[in-house]
């Protein structure tokens, strides 16, 4: 009786602490992480912006239904970062798994007119089915509303025609940036200003809306500036974009830019050292390809960089439309002067990037400055070349096979990141009349940078430009002429751009989120197919053997410990 009384207490005590520690577990949640790349550790700098939400947040995520397994995969991985983020937020962030369709509160508006007015384009998923092939749309994507603020947060950055394992595994490692970065923007209230530059013949019109509306505006404080007019570029610009100058830089421009640089002022160049436009190329099927004579060399020569007056062409492009015989007989053809370029994945800013679309782009090479890094952020594919110009490109090219024996060079650089502490290109030679002029406007000369500094130059303009199909503006990165073909494409363009503005303007500290690198840990097809068999069978006996072993132990046990009670 006796016995019998304490292991009923027991049961009872047993119960207790279940429940209590289920009852902690609802409340405080605290997990290991034994993974070598820390994918479920959220990042210092996250921590930080998360417990600056003080107000409620509420985050829609619109990963819900019958969808593919690895966005369902995707689904709940954001479930469960959005989870943590509320912990951390004190209970301020709230999450809510909807379908696109559904209408938004109070209004007749869809979710997914909202997601397509901010950029979010569908995946168009064709699903087979008995009665036939059915297209099926997936946002993969999610808003944040704070304050009646929307912010959207694209999840999935791949193509919309190709869902890839390694794609759906990238953008599972960006989940903890890609929300955290909207929620910094969405709660500060001090958007860093940047300037476009103007007045050199840069581009202001509908192909640069999707950089200005849905980049620059969205998240900066822009403004636009032209050198000419200025007398100098005020360092409370955090960053001066020049986009596909045309007209040449005088002098004082020159200066205007090299002090900029000098007293901290962030750089971000797309330069077309060459005129060759595609527009040109269809109506007379040729295209002249002559020096633009920009005046920039020697700026960009003492920075540490050299633009060539040359043309990449690469086996890995894009397709353009081709009458191959002469009487109106379209053909898609891989056009080599839009090269395709794919990420060295070497720093955050092209760390799970997809491909990136140039057009008649020019070489850079690195040239000897001391104290300067150097980091290559796009180049060529390994079977690529150059040519000299000036060139005519004929679109007759395209009509005789292209000789690939020619295409030998590999990883011929076109985008560089450049840190370090830069010199001025006038020291010990600027005139006494523009440094008075910089010393009147607060601006006093400065021969070199006291703190390190960063720039970021491109050798191709056309990267952040967009186009246009049937009088609608489309996102950069989408080739109007592939537009509504099995071709058609969005590159990551509008990605790259992004960060290349995020790592030189924002102070947030994201970079640690962003170079998360989740490896994808995938099973031999050969193996699997060979033991499949073995597998399957030990998974369903081993179970019951263990359940078998621990009765037998159990019994084996309980009679010796009652055996030995009744002998006493």
């Amino acid at each position: 009786m006796k016995f019998s009384s304490n292991k009923k207490w027991w049961w009872l005590i047993i119960i207790a602490a279940v429940i209590l520690i289920n009852y902690v577990a609802s409340i405080f949640h605290k997990r290991i992480d034994l993974t070598n790349e820390k994918r479920f550790t959220i990042s210092n700098p996250v921590k930080k912006i998360l417990k600056n939400v003080d107000q409620k947040m509420e985050i829609y995520l619109f990963l819900r239904g019958d969808i593919p397994a690895g966005f369902k995969k995707l689904s709940v991985s954001a479930q469960e970062l959005l989870q943590e983020f509320k912990e951390y937020s004190n209970g301020n962030i709230h999450y809510t798994i909807i379908s696109a369709d559904e209408k938004m509160p109070g209004t007749e508006r869809s979710y997914a007119d909202t997601l397509s007015s901010l950029g979010i384009v569908p995946i168009n998923l064709k699903v087979q089915l008995k009665e036939g092939e059915q297209s099926q749309y997936i946002y993969p994507a999610a808003l944040v509303n704070y304050q009646n603020k929307f912010q959207p947060v694209n999840l999935y950055s791949g193509s919309n025609n190709f869902i890839t394992p390694p794609e759906l595994n990238s953008a599972e490692a960006l989940l903890e940036f890609n929300f955290a970065d909207a929620i910094e923007k969405i709660t500060n209230t001090n958007k860093p200003m940047v300037a476009y530059a103007v007045g050199n013949g840069e581009p202001t019109g509908p192909n640069v809306y999707d950089l200005v509306e849905n980049v620059l505006k969205k998240n900066y404080q822009l403004f636009m500036m032209d050198l000419s007019k200025e007398p100098v570029i005020p360092d409370t610009f955090k960053l001066l974009i020049m986009v596909k100058p045309s007209l040449t830089f005088s002098e004082d421009e020159k200066v205007k830019i090299d002090q900029y640089v000098m007293h901290g002022g962030k750089l971000l160049c797309f330069i077309d050292r060459l005129n060759a436009e595609v527009d040109s190329l269809q109506m007379k099927n040729e295209v002249i390809a002559y020096d633009r004579n920009l005046g920039l060399e020697d700026l960009f020569f003492k920075f540490g960089i050299r633009i060539n007056p040359d043309l990449l062409m690469d086996l890995q492009c894009d397709f353009l439309p081709f009458d191959v015989n002469g009487k109106n007989q379209f053909q898609y053809l891989h056009w080599n002067y839009f090269p395709l370029f794919e990420s060295k994945q070497n720093s955050v800013i092209n760390k799970n990037l997809g491909l990136v679309e140039g057009k008649f782009v020019n070489t850079i090479d690195t040239v000897s400055s001391p104290g300067i890094k150097k980091t290559i952020l796009l180049s060529s594919s390994a079977n690529s070349r150059t040519i000299e110009t000036p060139a005519l490109i004929s679109g007759a090219e395209n009509r005789n096979a292209t000789v690939d024996a020619a295409f030998n060079k590999k990883d011929l650089i076109t985008g560089v990141l450049l840190e370090g502490k830069f010199t001025s290109l006038f020291k010990n030679r600027i005139s006494r009349q523009q440094m008075d002029s910089l010393e009147f406007y607060g601006s006093p000369f400065q021969s070199s940078n006291i703190e390190k500094n960063e720039m970021i130059i491109v050798s191709d303009g056309d990267i952040v430009l967009n186009g246009t199909y049937k009088g609608q503006l489309l996102p950069m990165g989408v080739n109007p002429y592939t537009v509504g073909t099995q071709y058609e494409y969005q590159f990551a363009n509008r990605q790259f751009v992004d960060n290349c503005i995020e790592y030189l303007v924002n102070n947030a500290g994201l970079s640690e989120a962003k170079s998360k690198d989740y490896k994808l840990r995938l099973l031999d097809p050969k193996k699997t197919s060979e033991q499949r068999g073995f597998w399957e069978l030990l998974n369903l006996i081993l179970p019951v053997f263990l359940i078998i072993i621990f009765g037998l132990a159990y019994q084996v046990i309980r009679k010796k410990k009652y055996a030995t009670g009744i002998k006493k």
